[in-house]
């Protein structure tokens, strides 16, 4: 008998959920199917079959609290799918002879059949006196509840983001970027781009670039708060919200001042896929100096993004949408997008996240600056 346990969880983890079972006791498993998955606070993992056989028992259920290589079900390994399917054939077998024998009316009783048309009745009688109560609370079958727990990740979501708004000095400034340069350049680019990238050109890899080179100019908006002391950052990690049927996750672009947007552009697509497979690991969302979220995906316009702690900032992106605006004093029809800077007003004041949002914009509307990063 082989027991199925709770793999090694990833460092500062202490305890998982069961999330769903894909085999249930009687299923045969083959090496390497998925027995079970196992929701931690961040990422789901998969429990997979290290040998054949046959699942005998789960010991811990769905929604139950599990500890590592806590055992969560037994298989027996010297047993096979065609030795179990056998015995429940013969079984099926042997029962359907008494099951016909016990209500065929030919073979019973006379008594017996004779008795029937009275029992029967009793049921026909009671539908219609049930029918004006099945139609008087036909109003409140519409106003149904649903009671479900909430599940591990997104309880550690909600516990973040209250945490975030209940324990830092949080201010959101916002402004404006006139999207007309990056879309002419992607028109410009992007077949070329994919081309020798294998990877389409996107609106993040622009917005990252214009972060870094804003966050080198700010170092306070890349620092977070630890006690009384401000930690900078020589590097750049930023965080890029994406979301998932789980939940929303934030992995983390290493490094994100070395690379080149065809760089930025794999690894938020990678991220992206892996978040709906459940299959991004913690090293990959744990750090990261600053975050960028992309509301505008879903269609909003307008939204103050709160803090991804213990980070000082974020960049909120939204819908790019045609608007009327007053060009050297006449109004043109301009593809514009608001932007919204949330930060920690503890560690970084006002002036310099204007200043801070003012040259993402600024390196948005005129792309070359981030090839010359002046």
């Amino acid at each position: 008998m082989k027991e199925v346990k709770v793999p090694v969880l990833p460092e500062s983890i202490n305890e998982a959920t069961v999330a769903a079972w894909h085999k249930k006791p009687g299923d045969s498993v083959e090496v390497d199917d998925v027995i079970v998955e196992i929701e931690t606070d961040k990422v789901v993992l998969e429990v997979p079959a290290e040998e054949s056989g046959i699942l005998t028992e789960i010991l811990a259920e769905e929604g139950e609290t599990v500890n590592e290589q806590q055992v969560l079900g037994l298989l027996d390994d010297s047993a096979d799918a065609s030795n179990d399917d056998t015995p429940q054939e013969e079984h099926v077998a042997q029962e359907e002879p008494v099951k016909t024998a016990q209500v065929s009316p030919e073979e019973a009783p006379k008594e017996e059949v004779k008795k029937e048309p009275v029992a029967a009745p009793e049921i026909p009688r009671e539908e219609p006196a049930a029918a004006p109560v099945s139609q008087s609370s036909q109003p409140s079958s519409n106003r149904m509840e649903e009671r479900v727990p909430m599940t591990r990740i997104r309880k550690t979501i909600a516990n973040r983001l209250h945490s975030a708004t209940q324990n830092t000095a949080m201010l959101t400034t916002f402004n404006e970027v006139d999207m007309s340069e990056i879309l002419a350049m992607r028109a410009s680019y992007k077949e070329a781009f994919e081309k020798k990238y294998s990877v389409k050109l996107g609106f993040m890899s622009f917005f990252v670039k214009a972060a870094v080179e804003s966050l080198k100019k700010f170092p306070t908006v890349n620092a977070y708060l630890d006690g009384d002391d401000i930690v900078y950052h020589a590097f750049c990690d930023v965080s890029v919200a994406v979301s998932s049927d789980r939940g929303l996750v934030v992995p983390v672009l290493r490094d994100a001042h070395k690379m080149g947007m065809h760089d930025i552009e794999k690894g938020i697509m990678d991220y992206a896929v892996r978040a709906q497979d459940g299959t991004l690991g913690i090293e990959e969302m744990s750090g990261g100096t600053f975050t960028i979220s992309n509301g505008g995906v879903f269609g909003s316009l307008l939204s103050t993004p709160i803090l991804n702690s213990p980070q000082s900032a974020i960049l909120g992106m939204h819908k790019t949408q045609e608007r009327p605006i007053a060009v050297n004093g006449e109004v043109v029809i301009k593809p514009m997008m608001y932007l919204a800077l949330s930060y920690d007003h503890r560690i970084i004041d006002g002036k310099e996240a204007v200043q801070f949002l003012i040259s993402i914009k600024e390196a948005l509307e005129d792309p070359a600056r981030l090839l010359l990063k002046v």
